[in-house]
């Protein structure tokens, strides 16, 4: 059974870090394409970074230089540290499976299997 579980989230002040991991299990994550999205109250669901089997990446602009996603294939586990956090960035956080191997993009459409998320929440 494919899962993907979150975790890492959590309540931290502006300027703080957080790593997020993302856990698969299921199917084979070293040829599989995982991304990050966020969705904050009251707005659309967003790409926030991806990774490919080859280890191309990928990151939104309000992100770049901040964060950094990153994968361990022998713990099936992709990471996504945040460094430099900021109050916008408060979200619940996803990771997904890309419908392909190699999905270079970060739209929602191209990713067939999702985590339940974790909230991260960035406030004084």
């Amino acid at each position: 059974q494919l899962q993907l579980v979150e975790s890492g989230g959590g309540l931290v002040q502006p300027g703080g870090s957080l790593r997020l991991s993302c856990a698969a299990s299921g199917f084979t994550l070293d040829s599989s394409t995982i991304a990050w999205f966020r969705q904050a109250p009251g707005k659309e669901r967003e790409g926030v970074s991806s990774i490919t089997p080859g280890g191309y990446t990928n990151y939104a602009d309000s992100v770049k230089g901040r964060f950094t996603i990153s994968r361990d294939n022998a713990k099936s586990t992709v990471y996504l540290q945040m460094n430099s956090l900021k109050p916008e960035d408060t979200a619940i956080y996803y990771c997904a499976k890309g419908r392909y191997s190699f999905t270079p993009t970060m739209g929602s459409s191209a990713y067939s299997y999702w985590g339940q998320g974790t909230q991260v929440t960035v406030s004084s």
